[in-house]
């Protein structure tokens, strides 16, 4: 009698949270649905853009809405634009689905095989252990500590592959919910930051730099490059360190269990392994005009060592463990570069004219800020990469008629770097993305600390470009 009365409590209880949950979830989409249409409403009949653009920026809408408030699982929600750009036109299914096989994609899925065979045989507690005996054992300490990492990883590798790195490091630190978020917001954020160490610590850098290339404008050395981002560097990532430690002051941490922690055979296997996966990225990351590098490609290197893992005797996964591999953060990478490709099909260049043109009587300080703080709310749209891709022709034609060559390229590396800075959105950069989806952060969150830091980087932005790069420009 009694086990039958708990097991009507338990099917009560299991049936409440399904309805609790439906509700949540349809009130989620009824939200995003809504948004889309206003979007829509203010885009054509405000704005005056076509139905074809003021129907693109809707869904848009609908997908950062639902990707916030998680009506929907992550993974699905990426897919959506495969079903809904071929629909209304935006896209064809050929064109959309293309995306979810980009190169970068590979890069990813790359990254991930080594850091489950890092989780699967502990080398990520002996990797803490070893960062954290240098700094305080305080959760500031910690966040200096993953900071310091990202950035002196970052000086040689991307920053989606910093954060693919040391991921199972920050999760590992603390089990506390509040630390481990933080911890988690610390990798990403510095990540991001350390991207911009190097012209080669990102894509974006890269981008520029070619760009800059193309249309015969002087380029920026390996070296000139560092000395200008150095500074900006350490006061991002002590700004980062006091914004996140806020509300901490009292929470205590147990890293007793690393003590325990010895070297194995199978650590020692895995760290040549990582040893020889950054020797080998190292070189072969050019430094121009010095050295043209390798010439191999980055995302093929990254699967290559991660299919490694897989080979009997020598890696440290069987198959069941690609189950561990986030695939739908795969899927949420190749929303985004369809959403990129729909955006430079969509002929927004006038657009952007005639906003910036509409500055061109302001001091260049302030013109300089308002740059800034449009990609920032750009970046919550879309990827640094792609933003970059196609905002830096569109901000070369549309200034040249009232700025020259230096200014140009001031406003070029700003933005640049500023696309590096959106900290709010879990689409916005690979690290960011990296995190939310893998170490379960939750959006609010996200956006609250992110907010906070990406408005120190836009002021200090600001500054940089008229006291400090001007100087080497």
């Amino acid at each position: 009698m009694i086990k039958f009365s708990i097991k009507r409590i338990q099917a009560r209880a299991r049936t409440k949270a399904r309805k609790s949950e439906f509700i949540k979830s349809f009130l989620g989409i009824c939200i995003a649905i809504l948004l889309g249409l206003f979007a829509f409403c203010f885009v054509y009949l405000y704005l005056e853009a076509s139905l074809k653009v003021s129907i693109l920026l809707a869904l848009i809408a609908i997908f950062i809405t639902l990707w916030t408030n998680k009506a929907l699982p992550i993974g699905v929600v990426s897919l959506l634009p495969i079903i809904l750009f071929p629909s209304f036109g935006i896209l064809d299914t050929k064109e959309a689905t293309s995306n979810y096989a980009n190169p970068i994609v590979f890069l990813f899925l790359g990254g991930f095989m080594i850091a489950a065979a890092t989780e699967k045989i502990g080398l990520h507690r002996l990797i803490a252990k070893i960062f954290l005996s240098k700094f305080p054992k305080t959760p500031e300490g910690i966040l200096y500590a993953l900071g310091f990492a990202s950035i002196l990883l970052g000086a040689a590798l991307s920053n989606s592959t910093v954060a693919l790195l040391l991921l199972p490091v920050a999760m590992s630190i603390s089990k506390d919910k509040v630390l481990k978020t933080r911890f988690l917001l610390a990798l990403a954020f510095s990540a991001s930051i350390g991207g911009i160490t190097t012209p080669i610590s990102s894509p974006p850098n890269l981008i520029y730099l070619g760009f800059l290339e193309s249309i015969n404008l002087p380029g920026i050395s390996f070296t000139t490059w560092i000395f200008m981002m150095l500074p900006l560097v350490f006061i991002m990532l002590f700004a980062m360190v006091k914004i996140l430690s806020i509300g901490l002051e009292k929470k205590e941490l147990d890293l007793s269990f690393f003590e325990e922690v010895q070297m194995t055979k199978e650590h020692k296997r895995l760290l040549f392994f990582l040893a020889s996966l950054l020797f080998l990225l190292l070189i072969n990351s050019p430094i121009k005009p010095f050295y043209n590098g390798l010439g191999l490609n980055e995302n093929l290197i990254l699967l290559a060592f991660g299919l490694l893992m897989f080979v009997p005797k020598i890696g440290f996964l069987e198959w069941n463990d690609s189950k561990a591999i986030p695939y739908e953060l795969i899927f949420l990478f190749g929303a985004s570069f369809c959403i990129a490709m729909a955006f430079s099909q969509a002929e927004l260049g006038g657009a952007f004219v005639k906003f910036f043109a509409l500055f061109s009587e302001l001091p260049f300080v302030f013109f300089a800020f308002i740059a800034c703080v449009c990609a920032i709310i750009a970046t919550s749209l879309l990827s640094t990469t792609a933003l970059i891709a196609i905002i830096l022709p569109i901000i070369n034609v549309a200034t040249a008629s009232f700025l020259d060559d230096t200014y140009r390229m001031l406003s070029m590396l700003l933005l640049t770097i500023c696309a590096s800075f959106c900290f709010m959105i879990p689409i916005s950069t690979p690290p960011n993305a990296i995190v939310f989806n893998q170490g379960g952060v939750r959006a609010v969150d996200m956006l609250k600390f992110g907010f906070l830091l990406s408005v120190v980087g836009i002021l200090l932005l600001s500054l940089f470009g008229i006291w400090y790069w001007w100087l080497f420009l």
